[in-house]
């Protein structure tokens, strides 16, 4: 009953409608907001978990409640302020419960080699799966530092990469052309590709 008064009080069906009533913290609009996104947010755990080496235990479905989770509770400081937010933020989040896992990981097996990240001339970063871990973590490193250079350029990767949306999505949620998304991704795959080595050698 809860999840039908807050779209109909709202007069929105759209996502957008539905962040704006979570963001006022409206009655029952967070288990309408995780109703329409679960599939779509799954899909992009799903998506991110095939990089992921064999050893790792964690399931996209684990992957998007601890994500989910964590921005309920932080809010991530405008996070259901509209889609380009909330993707943004549960890119950023998910990132962030992936590389706790690959750390925690690395802490069990005391490293193993780290290989530099081959960032292929395909619209997708080509992990090796035997090095998924540490490699994720170089990319992790990499993306702080590019975004202090460039923020946008480092929130598009975390959407493509991180989230794994495919760029004509991310162009849609950062409300910029798909031309500027695949220029954007190219300056950043360089740029990424250059500091993965630096930081690998």
């Amino acid at each position: 009953m809860q999840n039908h008064c807050v779209e109909s009080e709202s007069g929105m069906s759209s996502l957008t409608g539905i962040l704006q009533q979570v963001e006022i913290c409206a009655p029952g609009a967070e288990d309408v907001l995780l109703q329409e996104v679960y599939q779509q947010l799954r899909r992009l755990a799903a998506a991110r978990m095939r990089c992921e080496s064999p050893a790792n235990t964690l399931q996209p479905t684990a992957l998007v409640h601890e994500a989910w989770m964590r921005v309920l509770a932080t809010r991530q400081g405008g996070a259901f302020r509209d889609r380009r937010s909330f993707f943004a933020a549960f890119s950023v989040t998910m990132r962030r419960v992936l590389i706790d896992v690959a750390r925690r990981r690395n802490r069990e097996c005391h490293g193993g080699g780290v290989r530099p990240l081959s960032l292929s001339d395909q619209q997708t970063f080509q992990v090796s799966r035997n090095g998924a871990t540490s490699e994720m973590l170089l990319v992790h490193e990499a993306l702080e530092r590019l975004d202090a250079v460039d923020s946008e350029a480092a929130e598009l990767v975390s959407l493509h990469y991180f989230a794994g949306l495919p760029l004509t999505e991310v162009a849609e949620v950062l409300g910029i052309s798909r031309a500027t998304s695949y220029r954007v991704w190219q300056f950043a795959r360089v740029w990424l590709r250059a500091e993965i080595e630096r930081l690998s050698n």
